[in-house]
């Protein structure tokens, strides 16, 4: 009898552990696009097809910025997801907000996960106090986009590209074409303002291996002034200045789009924007019969180079209280930095791969052989030295002191300010916006 009720106990047991409905998980995303929104949807049916117990619920929330403002009001409702997507400049405010699971938690009770395989560049940007906040995952940082067919016709070596700033200025001229009347129909540099303005300036410090914050960058304590108005800053007011004055840059306006049609069209000569692009661009030369090239940032003369600072975003735990969702989200969260995930992703996308040994397993394919252009990408990242500079900058007001660069840009170009003038007043009211947000924490 005794034996017929445990023999059936175990089965109900049994049954139920088969029966049982799968973990639900709700990852929120920013990635924009039907072929992004698509791949990472695919990613998560791989995942799911290998964890039937498991359900991930794939949501475009929108971007960067509505993402965020979603997740906030999500966790305010006592509905937040398990993982959400968050710019670069989001971190400080992550960890400031109180509701997350800081990812180092996580790898401390796992050894299965070897923190080694991500790219140092990668990981330092969101490690701060010496603990791994978030995973990379969209990673990009800025390159130039030249076309070589437009640097033949205009005398110059198209497979020796500008190094310098002197040199880019020198070549984006001679790549400044003008019709018979004096109308410009082909400019040397074209970049969007906004946001990828502000980006790019960072960047530009982070290559001078400038910092934008104090106590250095804001990772040994959190920042309490913005310090750019400096030798580095100035040179990168006048880069740009220098050509939008002498005409042989334009101003595609706020925004990415512009000024890649802009260079698309052959308006343009050279392009600063996202490594993100690179699978557009490579396209776009196809479909327009020209050759494309892909160069480093350039630096100022007899500076020293430091590098870049990884840009894109990562991807952030959620505290839900519910142990099941969170060994289940990071069980997904590790399917997405493994190496086969990473390449899918990076090659799908033009992101560049956040794990080592994706990068090495594409290298022995030949992927970067016959792709010169994802090639470059990659190394401008692994050739640059980890720094606090390249680190990148830590303060919750980042969104308020893109927001002055920008202004700041535009007063110079309209010469109501002179270079020095404009950076002196985008760190002044950085210092301001940096000072609200610290009187809140």
């Amino acid at each position: 009898m005794w034996r017929k009720i445990l023999t059936f106990s175990v089965m109900a047991v049994l049954a139920s552990a088969i029966f049982a409905a799968p973990v639900t998980i709700q990852f929120w995303h920013a990635m924009g696009g039907t072929d992004r929104i698509q791949l990472l949807q695919n990613l998560a049916n791989e995942f799911m097809q290998q964890n039937p117990d498991i359900k991930v619920d794939v949501q475009y929330t929108g971007s960067y910025t509505d993402t965020m403002t979603k997740m906030i009001a999500a966790v305010r409702a006592g509905n937040p997801p398990d993982l959400v997507m968050i710019y670069d400049i989001g971190t400080q405010m992550m960890i400031d907000s109180g509701v997350i699971i800081p990812i180092q938690n996580m790898i401390d009770k796992d050894p299965s996960f070897d923190i080694n395989t991500l790219v140092s560049a990668s990981r330092s940007y969101y490690t701060v106090g010496g603990k791994l906040y978030s995973l990379p995952f969209n990673s990009s940082n800025p390159v130039i986009f030249y076309n070589k067919t437009l640097f033949e016709k205009a005398g110059l070596d198209p497979n020796n590209p500008p190094t310098t700033f002197e040199e880019f200025v020198a070549d984006a001229q001679k790549l400044t074409v003008k019709d018979a009347n004096g109308n410009t129909i082909q400019y040397g540099f074209t970049f969007g303002s906004g946001e990828p303005l502000s980006w790019f300036f960072e960047q530009l410090m982070a290559v001078q291996n400038a910092l934008l914050l104090n106590n250095n960058n804001g990772r040994d304590g959190r920042a309490t002034k913005a310090v750019f108005a400096n030798e580095a800053g100035l040179r990168i007011f006048n880069f740009f200045n220098d050509m939008i004055q002498n005409g042989s840059a334009i101003n595609a306006g706020p925004g990415w789009d512009n000024a890649r049609q802009i260079f698309i069209s052959q308006r343009a000569a050279m392009l600063i924007t996202s490594t993100s692009d690179v699978n557009m661009m490579v396209k776009a030369a196809q479909s327009g019969n020209f050759s494309l090239g892909v160069m480093f940032l350039p630096h100022p003369s007899g500076i020293p180079y430091g590098g870049v600072i990884v840009g894109g975003a990562s991807l952030w735990m959620i505290n839900t209280n519910n142990t099941q969702r969170e060994e289940a989200t990071w069980k997904f969260l590790k399917f997405l930095e493994s190496t086969d995930a990473q390449i899918e992703w990076s090659t799908g996308t033009g992101y560049f791969p956040v794990n080592k040994n994706s990068i090495i397993k594409l290298m022995y394919q030949g992927y970067y052989a016959k792709n010169p252009p994802y090639l470059v990408t990659v190394l401008q990242l692994l050739m640059s030295n980890v720094t606090p500079a390249t680190s990148g900058g830590v303060t919750g007001a980042f969104p308020q002191i893109r927001t002055a660069v920008d202004n700041a840009f535009g007063k110079m170009f309209t010469k109501a300010m002179t270079p020095q003038q404009a950076l002196q007043w985008a760190q002044d009211q950085a210092n301001q916006a940096i000072a609200n947000y610290n009187s809140l924490y």
